[in-house]
């Protein structure tokens, strides 16, 4: 079963259970807010493969993240203030550009990640977690942590580590919390960090 939906192409990735703050500004993407917040429809967060986030539409990966609208507020640039909260994961079936610009696709919603024990092998990693997310304000600060399940934890660190935008969509392409755990460790590991 697929679902229609408008996409936001981003130069970032965002895993459900995340929170994504932006500035809205262009014409298309504030109409795409006003008309999400009216139907309580959601937006497809996908990562830019080719292309700007402003402009002509961008290329897209074809996993990304549908988000509902939990926040948002007139900033006092005159900027649309809006936060994103990931939801669940889907695959792009086909997309439409609009004459706007605006990326109206079909999706399938891939299935939610059930809860995923974690092990002591990754307390480095949930260690490193807790620390990040102690520094963080708003909205971040606002998640509920879960730092005994590998796909919050991996998803978090996806989110907020500064890994290449490339290697954070492989992540959220895989299904495998533990695999994505492996991975972080591993590049972190290469950094000298871990």
């Amino acid at each position: 079963m697929t679902q229609r939906i408008p996409l936001f192409p981003l130069s970032a990735v965002l895993f459900p259970g995340g929170v994504l703050p932006l500035r809205v500004f262009e014409p298309r993407y504030l109409d795409m807010v006003s008309d999400c917040l009216k139907t309580n429809n959601g937006i497809g967060v996908v990562l830019i493969r080719e292309g700007r986030e402003v402009g002509v539409a961008a290329e897209t990966h074809e996993v990304g993240t549908l988000s509902g609208i939990s926040y948002w507020h007139k900033r006092p640039d005159g900027l649309l203030g809006l936060t994103l909260r990931g939801e669940q994961r889907f695959r792009i079936v086909s997309r439409e550009v609009q004459p706007n610009q605006l990326i109206m696709a079909e999706v399938e919603l891939l299935p939610p990640a059930q809860p995923c024990p974690l092990d002591d092998s990754y307390q480095a990693l949930v260690d490193m977690l807790r620390q990040i997310m102690g520094q963080l304000e708003p909205p971040y600060s606002k998640l509920v942590p879960d730092y005994e399940d590998a796909n919050w934890v991996s998803a978090r660190l996806v989110e907020l580590l500064p890994l290449e935008l490339g290697a954070k969509q492989k992540l959220l392409a895989s299904d495998d919390a533990r695999h994505r755990l492996d991975e972080i460790a591993a590049h972190l590991g290469g950094m000298g960090i871990l």
